[in-house]
């Protein structure tokens, strides 16, 4: 099958440092490969893959140091490298939520869109009203529910190569908060967790200048006291080793998670998971199997008093069976063959 992957300019195929949704487009494009698929990735030109590329850009756009660039510009011209090569292909499998659906019309039939974001937005119900033809897949249930009209054909959980994260069968005493520093992200309430509890906390985190003022005013005045230790953004291999030596991932948000990447991720070390209730959490976490699933700062101490009791093996077979890379190609694989040998069957099908 001729698989074209459209990713965002944002960040390199595989991010560099912090992103989610270009680190799942590389470990689509490396997995269906593997599967003996053709695939031809769209991405920029610091994309490391197996797959055929074109580099619709020099470099991602966040890390270019140019002072002066243009996000619109750079992703339209992509989508015209993608419209002049469109016949090419079996499937146009897209992962830029919806910026290409005025332009491919003519085709939708042959693409898929998998959105990464939330979408409890003002705007985006009318926007998919007004293109209904376009095949949609959700990254969990719980992130359909502001758009439940929606053309949707499957939900496709995330996963991750299994020899990407070394299993990690003793920890060093500490909990780990990863990810992007926001107010959704509730680092003030890891914080608060391990210092009421007395264990100490690494933070890995990139600020967006987005949330530079969030960080300044709340968290940074927190980071300054006893037992915690903020690291910044960090690349896989450190990242392997601060989540493997970890007692637990603290996953505190305060938002409707569309999945949640590093929840996995620790997984694959073997290190549980303790996370809010919110989002697609309880889809993601096997409750007293891979972590707790928690609803106030009192379960999560709680929790944290029992996550010894946990089996990091057990940990890490249930990531192995549920969340690896190619568990996720292979799901996208069967809906690829819907589309181009629609089923008589029902329109939504669901995978694990």
């Amino acid at each position: 099958m001729k698989i074209a992957l459209i990713s965002p300019l944002c960040e390199a195929v595989p991010p560099r440092l912090y992103g989610g949704t270009e680190r799942i487009v590389a470990h689509l494009a490396d997995g269906l490969v593997s599967l003996g698929q053709d695939v031809t990735l769209f991405a920029s030109a610091d994309a490391c893959t197996k797959a055929t590329l074109v580099a619709a850009r020099d470099c991602a756009m966040r890390l270019d140091p140019a002072p002066l660039k243009s996000d619109v510009a750079a992703h339209l011209a992509m989508l015209h490298q993608v419209r002049e090569r469109a016949d090419e292909f079996d499937v146009l499998h897209f992962h830029l939520d919806l910026l290409q659906f005025p332009f491919f019309e003519h085709t939708a039939q042959r693409t898929l869109t998998t959105l990464h974001g939330r979408l409890d937005i003002k705007d985006l119900p009318e926007v998919y009203r007004r293109w209904p033809r376009y095949p949609l897949v959700s990254i969990s249930d719980s992130q359909r529910r502001p758009l439940p009209f929606a053309n949707w054909i499957g939900t496709v959980q995330h996963g991750v190569p299994i020899d990407q994260y070394t299993f990690s069968a003793v920890q060093d005493g500490y909990v780990a908060f990863v990810g992007r520093i926001s107010p959704e992200k509730r680092p003030d309430r890891a914080i608060e967790i391990a210092r009421r509890a007395g264990v100490p906390l690494r933070i890995a985190a990139k600020v967006d200048a987005a949330d530079a003022a969030y960080f300044k005013a709340v968290v940074e005045p927190l980071i300054t006291g006893p037992g915690v230790e903020f690291i910044g953004e960090i690349p896989d291999g450190p990242k392997n080793e601060l989540l493997g030596r970890a007692a637990a991932l603290l996953f505190p948000i305060d938002w409707p998670e569309p999945f949640g990447l590093v929840m996995i991720e620790a997984m694959a070390c073997g290190t549980p998971v303790i996370a809010w209730d919110n989002g697609a959490v309880p889809e993601v976490v096997d409750d007293g199997v891979t972590g707790f699933i928690v609803r106030s700062i009192d379960e999560a101490l709680a929790a944290l008093k029992r996550v010894g009791t946990l089996d990091r093996r057990r940990v890490r077979a249930t990531f192995e069976r549920r969340f690896s890379a190619t568990t996720m190609s292979k799901n996208y694989l069967s809906l690829y063959s819907r589309l181009i040998r629609p089923a008589r069957s029902s329109p939504s099908v669901q995978y694990a």
